[in-house]
């Protein structure tokens, strides 16, 4: 097995744990950021808690009158012989569209004023009020379309119990008004008055807003919530949400009164309708009656009669019978047409019911229609005209209409071959009554006239009041559970819910944005990061210096001085095969600041510490910085002068360290073809010297993605240190020490990470052994975390 493969094998990564305790200490290093967005984020949630109104929930509950599923209660059920009734089954959903109509809700916001809101001023924050709560009373007396269309918006200050100021909001100053005096403004006349002003009220302002109307209905519309609340019952509750309860509560009041008054008069429809044409038909009625009444009594008068003779007793309680038959044909027809005449006045008009047509297939076609056409008109008013619920319903009435129609038709014609029965029958009785005189018979026509008229007058009077009664009973569409009623807490804003949900985003911003930041990084931080692209082994871990010492003394115990003895360690390890012979260490980097200068001097100290000769060579011929580190004079014969001038010795350019721990040849000066001079021969000269009179050469080379001048005088190196600069070069270019590692193009390789940070966790300097010495002492990642500042 080879050098490099036991040292591999002898810095293998302890094991997955410390990987994980890696990167959550990766993220704890940045602890004050999370501190600042927590402390952050729970600020902020308190000045929204401090600043949000709340919200308060109301709800109410009723239950729809589902007369299909019933019918009338118990105590109406003695009305159902006279008609009052019904067998229409609500449709739930229906209900849930008109207690949300628009229409309905225009009412409810005419009604309560909630166009107009009112504001107490305050420090940062109006708070809003229902108009109850006001010490005084804002009447509007001008509400026309105007009123409503326009938003407008003033203040009221209260100076004392008899006067206030009030002003627009764009105005600095206001006009003082006494309560009670009618105020002349651009958004209407008003008045204010007075209701229960304390000494707190004193110099308090309140914002009085207007809104248009069609604005407010339709934000009521949207925050009104229509549920059914068990699946199998028509029991729906309304809910409503607003910062003020009391209003929210006054709102689904109303709105239950307004449907419930709503579903009253469409029930009462019908009723109306029909005590409307009674009266109509008996005032007729009654003028005809006179007339009769008339005519008999001028009949009796002037002819002279009395009694009917007893001879034709017999005969005449036979024609009795058949008059009454005739009496009642002729009601019957008067009606028909009553009822034909009503229906011609009208497409959308309800029919008469329950007046005493001897059709069943009439009344219940009737009955039918009218049921339809109520249904149809309470959908209109919240649908519009191409709503095929509405065609649909059309169409029905249009065909039972017609029904109708034609059962009238029939049963006149029917009536009327009846009628003519009766009188053939009662001409062939009269054709008895031959002793009868003829006057008796003239009367007895007089009378019957006056029995038809008197017997359907009556017959009116009797349905007039039934239908009377009908209205009387009329109940209401909703039945009301439970008030609008609400719970004293707020069900906006969730505190608990906003301070969690701050804690969470106080600790998912700070990693969210270290996260981008770590992945949007393309820097190398660790050895971890050059395990995943390089198979090199990596000998050394140099800390980042932290007093700005470049060169290390004897001295020196801490970190930077412990990862060079680490590094003299395995790099002695890599060199076990050359334990007796000298080394030629070459030093290089992929980019210029990786401090391969750095490296290299530092290096030198250390091997010159445990008693060795060391030559520094400064091959980086293009930028030197030797003697700008060892904080010595530029030399006029360094490498560049011996590479090109034949003439000059090795020992010329040969100087001691400041810290005369090692020797050192300087670059020189600046060549204008430093290739060229690195290949001409020279350079194996000055490395076979340094190889005869010295334990170790270490070469300060020039980078390899910049320059060749390195790949050039590699194949003469015993040990290559690859210098990889943390927080520095791009991973991207850890590419080209991978190509050259593969293709073999630099001998015996190794890498050296050099700048890392160990306070961020980046190396692995406590964990191999750097800050065991005098300046720093051991302590666990834990406490090393809660110290730091």
């Amino acid at each position: 097995m080879s050098n490099q493969e036991k040292f591999q094998d002898f810095m293998l990564v302890e094991e997955e744990s410390i990987n994980i305790r890696q990167q959550i200490e990766k993220y704890l290093f940045y602890w004050k950021w999370f501190a600042l967005g927590l402390i952050m984020a729970i600020m902020s949630a308190i000045v929204y808690l401090r600043y949000t109104p709340n919200s308060y929930e109301v709800s109410t509950t009723i239950l729809i009158d589902d007369e299909g599923n019933g019918g009338l209660s118990s105590e109406l059920a003695a009305f159902e012989e006279l008609g009052i009734g019904g067998g229409n089954k609500k449709n739930i959903e229906n209900e849930m569209g008109i207690l949300k109509s628009r229409s309905l809700m225009t009412r409810v916001v005419k009604k309560l004023d909630l166009n107009i809101s009112y504001f107490k001023e305050g420090n940062v924050r109006d708070t809003e009020i229902y108009k109850e709560e006001l010490p005084f009373k804002a009447s509007f007396f001008i509400k026309d379309s105007t009123f409503f269309d326009q938003g407008t918006s003033f203040t009221i200050k209260v100076l004392s119990d008899t006067t206030f100021e009030l002003s627009s909001t764009d105005e600095k100053s206001g006009v003082t008004y006494t309560y009670g005096e009618s105020i002349i403004q651009q958004y209407g006349d008003l008045i204010i008055t007075p209701i229960d002003i304390s000494k707190d009220d004193i110099n308090t302002v309140y914002i009085v807003n207007t809104a248009p109307l069609k604005a407010v209905v339709n934000s009521y519309i949207r925050a009104i919530n229509v549920s059914l609340l068990y699946e199998k019952a028509s029991i729906l509750e309304l809910k409503l949400k607003s910062p003020v309860k009391l209003k929210a509560q006054r709102v689904l009041d109303e709105l239950i009164r307004q449907y419930n008054k709503d579903a009253i008069e469409y029930k009462s429809l019908i009723g109306n309708n029909t005590d409307k044409f009674i009266n109509e038909r008996l005032e007729l009625i009654e003028e005809d009656l006179k007339k009769v009444d008339k005519t008999a009594e001028t009949f009796k008068t002037t002819n002279q009669l009395t009694d009917i003779p007893l001879e034709t007793g017999i005969v005449l309680e036979t024609n009795s019978v058949v008059e009454k038959e005739i009496i009642d044909l002729n009601t019957q027809l008067k009606l028909v047409n009553y009822v034909t005449e009503h229906m011609s006045s009208g497409d959308h008009s309800l029919i008469p019911e329950n007046l005493g047509i001897n059709a069943s297939d009439v009344n219940s076609s009737s009955n039918q229609y009218n049921e339809i056409l109520l249904e149809r008109n309470r959908i209109a008013q919240s649908s519009g005209k191409s709503n095929p619920v509405l065609l649909n319903l059309e169409a029905q009435l249009s065909q039972l209409r017609s029904s109708v129609s034609q059962g009238l038709t029939n049963l006149k014609r029917s009536l009327s071959i009846s009628l003519e029965q009766a009188k053939s029958q009662e001409r062939s009785i009269d054709s008895r009554i031959t002793s009868a005189p003829r006057k008796e018979r003239e009367f007895r026509d007089i009378q019957r006239q006056q029995q038809i008229i008197e017997t359907l007058y009556l017959f009116l009077l009797k349905k007039r009041e039934e239908n009377s009664i009908s209205l009387a009973v009329t109940v209401p569409n909703a039945k009301l559970i439970d008030a609008a009623d609400g719970n004293d807490d707020a069900v906006s804003p969730k505190r608990k819910m906003i301070y969690a949900v701050a804690l969470f985003l106080g600790l998912l911003i700070p990693f969210v944005i270290l996260s981008l930041i770590f992945i949007l990084d393309t820097k190398i931080h660790n050895q971890e990061d050059l395990e995943d692209v390089l198979k090199t082994p990596i000998i050394g871990n140099i800390p980042k210096t932290l007093d700005g010492n470049k060169i290390l003394t004897k001295s020196d115990r801490g970190n930077v001085a412990e990862a060079f003895r680490m590094l003299r360690t395995n790099m002695n390890f890599m060199l076990g095969n050359l334990k007796e012979q000298s080394k030629a260490i070459y030093v290089t980097s992929t980019i210029p600041g990786e401090g391969k200068t750095f490296v290299s001097i530092n290096l030198a100290t250390v091997l010159a510490m445990s008693n060795k000769k060391v030559l520094l060579i400064g091959a980086d011929v293009r930028k030197p910085k030797v003697a700008e580190y060892l904080d010595m004079t530029e030399a006029t014969n360094g490498l560049t002068v011996f590479l090109a001038d034949k003439s000059i010795q090795i020992n010329q350019i040969i100087e001691t360290a400041k810290n005369g721990d090692f020797d050192v040849i300087q670059s020189g000066m600046v060549p204008p073809n430093p290739s060229e001079l690195l290949i001409n021969g020279r350079f194996d000269e000055v490395l076979n010297y340094g190889k005869e009179h010295y334990d170790y050469v270490i070469v300060d080379t020039a980078p390899v993605n910049m320059v060749t001048d390195t790949l050039q005088i590699a194949s003469k190196a015993d040990l290559f240190i690859y210098l990889v600069r943390a927080n520095y070069l791009d991973k991207r270019l850890l590419e080209i020490p991978k190509k050259l590692y593969n293709e073999k193009r630099i001998p015996n390789m190794t890498v050296v990470i050099n700048g890392t940070d160990v306070k961020k966790g980046y190396g692995y300097g406590n964990g191999y052994g750097y800050g065991y010495g005098h300046e720093e002492e051991k302590k666990s990642w834990l406490k090393r975390l809660t110290n730091r500042s």
